[in-house]
């Protein structure tokens, strides 16, 4: 389940955790992989972290597509359909360039919607390297991390556990 500069790794026979840890560690992009103890140490082990959670290299983000060829790829992965796909999809926020008047296609499709008809507004890109940004990796200077602010002190004895 990827987000962003974050992925939640789940491995369904603890047996491979060592190898996929391992794996995951060489794998170009990925800046670090935490594991139980890192998850609990950071305050992030809650029940639902993934048996391990990897964050990105600074430059990189992690793309949740699963399938080798373009031609194959679901229906879902051309639309904005954040209920199916496996993690969130910042390529949703762009028109597909190759698609051609993709304006006029999505006038199109709405008209369709309109009258009643089954539709699919296919018109997001598969391209990943659309994305020039992304953010959910851990700071890299304390002073530029999350901020919490209320009016409460409540918030404050919380946090301090």
């Amino acid at each position: 389940m990827c987000d962003h500069q974050l992925a939640h790794i789940y491995v369904a026979n603890a047996a491979d955790l060592p190898a996929v840890h391992e794996l995951l560690e060489a794998t170009d992009g990925v800046d670090g992989v935490l594991d139980r103890r890192t998850k609990r140490d950071l305050g992030i082990d809650h029940q639902n972290p993934g048996d391990l959670v990897v964050f990105s290299e600074p430059d990189r983000w992690f793309a949740y597509p699963y399938w080798l060829d373009d031609a194959l790829a679901p229906d879902f992965a051309r639309t904005v359909d954040i209920h199916r796909k496996p993690g969130y999809d910042p390529v949703e926020l762009f028109l597909d360039p190759a698609l051609p008047a993709a304006k006029a296609r999505i006038a199109w499709t709405l008209l369709k919607k309109k009258l009643g008809f089954r539709y699919l507004m296919r018109v997001v890109s598969l391209d990943s390297s659309l994305v020039r940004g992304s953010h959910g990796r851990f700071p890299d200077d304390a002073d530029r991390g999350a901020v919490l602010l209320g009016s409460r002190g409540s918030a404050r004895r919380r946090a301090r556990r």
